[in-house]
């Protein structure tokens, strides 16, 4: 698929790769360029982080490596 440059620079981004990627208007996109490649990807936004490590059993990691630690001190100090 190609595109044309308008004169501000701007490019429409083809309807197929909008939806295929979700892309509405409104919607932030960021670019990267490696060098030879310009590469566009839409911006995920969270309204809010709360649930977002739900899941990952994360307190109950650190409550299991803080026992162990626990373990590892008691038995230094015997």
């Amino acid at each position: 698929m190609t595109s044309r440059v308008g004169p501000k620079g701007q490019v429409v981004i083809p309807k197929v790769l909008r939806d295929r990627l979700a892309i509405h208007p409104g919607d932030e996109v960021v670019f990267d360029f490696d060098g030879t490649s310009l590469r566009v990807e839409k911006v995920e936004r969270r309204e809010t982080l709360r649930g977002a490590l739900a899941g990952l059993a994360l307190t109950e990691r650190l409550e299991a490596e803080h026992r162990r630690e626990l373990e590892r001190e008691d038995e230094r100090t015997r």
